[in-house]
């Protein structure tokens, strides 16, 4: 495990620059998905290209949730990739005192107050470790939802494994992704002090052995070595 989180550090360590915006990190991110242009949770190929519907379904068997708003108009994010923060950001500010402050304008969210004001947050936020790509919906609907023990049961998006538990307030993920999401909250942990509950840790600890690093996870390395060293 600790060999792993070291990597991790290393990889961050070696990229050329931070990136100075999210736009930067979420092209960074692009980047290093373009050998496996695969959506994270449900294994759906995208084209980036195809601005007026990025996701090739067939090749997942996802089926959105909601194809249309409740305005009747086409969703959007079900036929476009997002850049999903594994950890979600909202998740770290909220231990920040950034948060907190009385000095932040009522007109400004708390998010947007940390990413001006304090810098750990701002690594934290455009950190391309913690960003993977999603289909648009699915990041809508996991929002700040921490991921449960159990694995989805539903069809909620046709064959994507992935569920969304709305009373539970719980995102459900397939085992070949759990290692994984265990493995950034470990770095995040240690790179940025990130507070993991115990129940929790003790989830992605099980995670860490169940689903072990795979040959994407280390090419992902890999291709941050070759790009931005």
């Amino acid at each position: 495990m600790k060999k792993v989180i070291l990597l991790l550090s290393i990889v961050t360590s070696i990229f050329a620059e931070h990136p100075k915006s999210f736009s930067a990190a979420k092209k960074a991110m692009y980047t290093l998905w373009e050998e496996n242009p695969k959506t994270f949770y449900c294994d759906c190929t995208y084209d980036r290209k195809n601005k007026g519907n990025m996701i090739d379904r067939k090749s997942c068997g996802y089926t959105p949730r909601n194809e249309f708003t409740k305005k009747g108009k086409i969703n959007k994010r079900a036929r476009r990739t997002e850049a999903e923060h594994v950890l979600p950001a909202e998740n770290f500010y909220r231990q920040l005192s950034c948060s907190r402050d009385p000095k932040r304008p009522k007109k400004i969210s708390k998010r947007n107050w940390c990413y001006k004001t304090d810098n750990l947050f701002r690594r934290f936020h455009d950190d391309v470790q913690n960003l993977v790509p999603s289909v648009g919906e699915l990041n809508a609907d996991r929002s700040n939802r921490r991921y449960g023990a159990l694995e989805p049961k539903s069809n909620q998006y046709g064959e994507c494994k992935f569920e969304v538990d709305f009373k539970a307030n719980k995102a459900y993920v397939k085992p070949n992704i759990k290692g994984d999401i265990a493995r950034i909250y470990f770095y995040l942990e240690e790179t940025y002090g990130v507070k993991i509950s115990k129940n929790e840790k003790r989830i992605l600890e099980v995670w860490t052995k169940t689903d072990p690093v795979d040959a994407w996870e280390r090419k992902r390395t890999d291709i941050i070595m070759s790009k931005y060293h």
